[in-house]
C-alpha cells in the first residue's frame, strides 16, 4: 500500500465516523483515533508535528491531553525527535511499530472493503487499488469493455514504462471499483529495461502482453523488427478520433504511412527555474546559453548544499538525450534530415542515404555547454538522471534543472516537494544559431504482433480507453500535465489544473514543440548508444571533444548502413 492510497483509507473512514457523529451529539469523537490519525497524516505530508498541536487535535483538556500523549510516547506508539542541536525542542513523529501496524490496519480494511463490492474471487486484495488515480478521480471504463472482459475471462497483460502517469494508469484498471485487473497483470520497467522487454516479448511464440507501450523513438526499429502491428483497422473499429490529436504527436505512431499505435501521451524537455530565487535576485530567466550559465554561477553555492543547475548527465541513453537536445537548441540535428521552416523532417528523405552531422560546430558548441554546466552543477552530475537529478531541484538544492515535463508535476503535487508554486517553466535557452524549440517524448500504445487474433480486439479496445478524452482529462487533472488530444488541452477545467498545461499549450502555438532531436528511425537506439559513450568519455576527459565526435560520427554512419 502506499502514501496516497493509505490517506485515501484515512479520508474514507473518517467520513464514515461523521454520519455517526450527528446521530449520536454532544459526545467527543476518539482522542487516540484523532492524535494517531493526524500524526499519521502530517508524517506522509513531511509536516513537523509539536506536542501542543498534537494535543489541540485530540479535542481534550490541555492537561488531559498532555497525559494521554505522553503515555503514547513512553508505550513506544509516537517518538520524540529533536529540532535542533541544544535538545531542548523536540517534535513528534509516529513510531516504526506505529507505522507498521496502522498500514495494516489499513489493508485489512481495504480488503473488507473490496470483498464488500466484489473483488473477483481467487485474487488476491493487496492486488487492488484503493482510491483510483493517486490523487483521487475515479474514471468509469465504457461498459463494451468491461461486458467484453468479463465475456472472455481474458486478463489482459500490460507493458508499460516505470514512471508516475503509467503507474496512476495502473491504479485506475487496478481500482476495485472497475474489477478490471489487479496490479500483478502489470509490468512496470526502468526504460532500458523496457527496451530489452519489448524485443525479448517477440522471440515468444505467443506475446507475454496484450498492449506495449514504446518510447516514441523506438518505433522505426520496432516496425522493422516485427514487434508490433499496424492496428489502421482497429482504430476505426475501436472509435479513436486521429483528428483530435495535434498531427505532430498522431504522427510519431505512423511509420511508411500506416499506423502502429496510439500516442498514450507527450511530454516536453523543457528548464525549470525557481522563480523565488531568480525574484529575490533580480535575475531574468535565462534565454540562451550563455544565460543558463551565468544564473548558474550566480545561485551555485556547493559549500551550502546549492547548485546552479541539474541535468541527466549520466552514460548511456541519459546523457546521450541532453546532448540531441542541446544539439537540437543550436539548431542541428544528429542526422541529416531535410530542413524546413518549421524545422527538420525524415519525409522524403531516403534512409539508406542518411549520415551522421554531429562532428560540426553545432556538435562542439553543445558539448562545450555541457562542459560548462558541469561547473555549475552537483559534483556527482555525470553519475546522475531523472529521478535522482530531479530529487535535488525537488528538494530545493538547484536554481535551474532541465527536466521533462512529466516528471516535473512532482514539484506541485510530491508530498516531499519544497518547490511547490516556486518554479517557472521555461522553453529550452537557445544556442549558437539555434532556436527555443523544445523536444517532444511521451510513448506509443502498441499491440504485439504475436498476441493471438482472439485477443488483439479486447486489446484496442483497453488502449481506447486509456487514450480516451475521458482518461486523459482525469489524469490531467490529477496533476499528469501533458495529453495529447485537442479535446484535452482546451477543456479549461483540464488547462487550470496546472501550470504546465498552459505553458505547453503556448509552446504549441508559437510552434516551438518538435520531434527531430530524436527520429524515430530504426537505428535510433544504436545512435543512442554511441552518443551515450562518446558523450560521456568527452566530458569526463577520456576523450578531447573533437576525438569524441569523430568517433562517435564514424560508428553512427556504420550503424546507419544497418540495423543491429
Amino acid at each position: 500500500m502506499n502514501e496516497y492510497e493509505m490517506l485515501r483509507v484515512i479520508e474514507f473512514l473518517e467520513r464514515t465516523r461523521r454520519p455517526f457523529q450527528d446521530v449520536i451529539g454532544g459526545f467527543d469523537e476518539d482522542p487516540v483515533w484523532r492524535i494517531v490519525t493526524f500524526l499519521i497524516k502530517s508524517h506522509i505530508h513531511s509536516q513537523t508535528v509539536s506536542i501542543s498541536t498534537l494535543g489541540q487535535e485530540s479535542g481534550l483538556p490541555y492537561a488531559t491531553s498532555m497525559r494521554l500523549i505522553n503515555r503514547l510516547i513512553d508505550s513506544g506508539y509516537i517518538v520524540k525527535v529533536a529540532k535542533g542541536q541544544t535538545g531542548k525542542s523536540f517534535a513528534l513523529q509516529p513510531s516504526e511499530p506505529l507505522l507498521k501496524s496502522f498500514q495494516a490496519y489499513a489493508g485489512k480494511t481495504k480488503s473488507l472493503l473490496a470483498q464488500t463490492l466484489g473483488l473477483r474471487s481467487g485474487e488476491q486484495e493487496d492486488d487492488y487499488y484503493f482510491g483510483g488515480t493517486p490523487l483521487g478521480s475515479h474514471i468509469i471504463p465504457p461498459m463494451r469493455l468491461v461486458q467484453k472482459r468479463a465475456e472472455s475471462q481474458i486478463e489482459l497483460r500490460f507493458l508499460l514504462n516505470d514512471d508516475n502517469y503509467f503507474s496512476a494508469m495502473r491504479n485506475m484498471w487496478a481500482d476495485f471499483r472497475n474489477n478490471l485487473a489487479s496490479r500483478k497483470n502489470f509490468d512496470l520497467l526502468a526504460l532500458p529495461d523496457l527496451y530489452r522487454r519489448v524485443l525479448e516479448n517477440r522471440k515468444n511464440t505467443v506475446s507475454d502482453y496484450d498492449v506495449i507501450a514504446i518510447n516514441i523513438p523506438w518505433l522505426g526499429e520496432c516496425v522493422e523488427k516485427d514487434v508490433i502491428r499496424p492496428i489502421d483497422a482497429l482504430i476505426q473499429k475501436t472509435g479513436i478520433n486521429p483528428l483530435d490529436f495535434h498531427p505532430s504527436i498522431w504522427s510519431t505512431a505512423k511509420w511508411d504511412g500506416m499506423d502502429y499505435g496510439v500516442p498514450g501521451y507527450c511530454t516536453v524537455e523543457i528548464l525549470a527555474a525557481r522563480r523565488d530565487l531568480f525574484s529575490e535576485a533580480g535575475l531574468d530567466f535565462p534565454r540562451t546559453f550563455d544565460d543558463v550559465i551565468a544564473a548558474g554561477r550566480h545561485f551555485h553555492a556547493p559549500a551550502h548544499g546549492m547548485y546552479g543547475a541539474v541535468w541527466d548527465g549520466a552514460r548511456g541513453m541519459p546523457i546521450a538525450s541532453s546532448f540531441m537536445f542541446f544539439l537540437g537548441a543550436c539548431g542541428q540535428p544528429a542526422i541529416s534530415l531535410r530542413k524546413t521552416r518549421a524545422g527538420f523532417t525524415l519525409e522524403g528523405v531516403d534512409l539508406e542515404k542518411l549520415h551522421c552531422t554531429i562532428s560540426s560546430e553545432a556538435g562542439l558548441a553543445a558539448l562545450e555547454f555541457m562542459r560548462r554546466l558541469i561547473e555549475v552543477s552537483p559534483p556527482n552530475i555525470l553519475d546522475m538522471a531523472w529521478d535522482r537529478a530531479l530529487d535535488v531541484f525537488m528538494k530545493g538544492k538547484a536554481s535551474l534543472g532541465y527536466f521533462w515535463t512529466m516528471r516535473t508535476a512532482r514539484f506541485e503535487y510530491d508530498v516531499q516537494s519544497v518547490v511547490k508554486r516556486r518554479v517557472e517553466y521555461l522553453p529550452q535557452p537557445s544556442g549558437p544559431g539555434g532556436t527555443r524549440a523544445s523536444p517532444i517524448g511521451g510513448f506509443l500504445f502498441c499491440i504485439p504482433t504475436n498476441l493471438p487474433d482472439e485477443r488483439v480486439e479486447l486489446a484496442a479496445d483497453a488502449i481506447a480507453w486509456m487514450a480516451s478524452r475521458e482518461a486523459m482529462k482525469a489524469h490531467v487533472k490529477n496533476g499528469f500535465p501533458i495529453a495529447p488530444r485537442f479535446s484535452v488541452s482546451a477543456d479549461p477545467e483540464a488547462a487550470a489544473s496546472s501550470p504546465i498545461v498552459r505553458f505547453v499549450d503556448q509552446l504549441a502555438k508559437k510552434n516551438l514543440l518538435h520531434t527531430w532531436q530524436r527520429p524515430n528511425i530504426p537505428q535510433y537506439t544504436a545512435i543512442e548508444r554511441i552518443l551515450g559513450e562518446e558523450v560521456h568519455n568527452a566530458l569526463s576527459g577520456a576523450k578531447s571533444h573533437r576525438t569524441a565526435l569523430d568517433d562517435a560520427a564514424r560508428a553512427i554512419d556504420r550503424c546507419l548502413r544497418t540495423i543491429d
